[in-house]
């Protein structure tokens, strides 16, 4: 399965508005223990290290290049 790049909600400010609702109130300790909650339900979600390893290099602006490995 490869990374979906393109958006898939059909209301994407809907979805950001919750992420940023989650965290209201939050502290940066407790803001970041509940983002890497949610990274690792997403990531069990996902089910696919593949996919996961080019989301995590697209995310650090790192993209892979087509045929590279890791």
């Amino acid at each position: 399965m490869p990374l979906e790049h393109l958006s898939r909600f059909t209301d994407p400010d809907a979805v950001y508005t919750m992420i940023v609702d989650a965290h209201r109130g939050l502290d940066a300790e407790a803001s970041a223990a509940f983002n890497a909650r949610l990274v690792l339900i997403l990531a069990n979600h996902i089910g696919d290290a593949a996919v996961i390893r080019e989301a995590l290099d697209v995310a650090s602006g790192q993209p892979r290049r087509a045929g590279s490995e890791r």
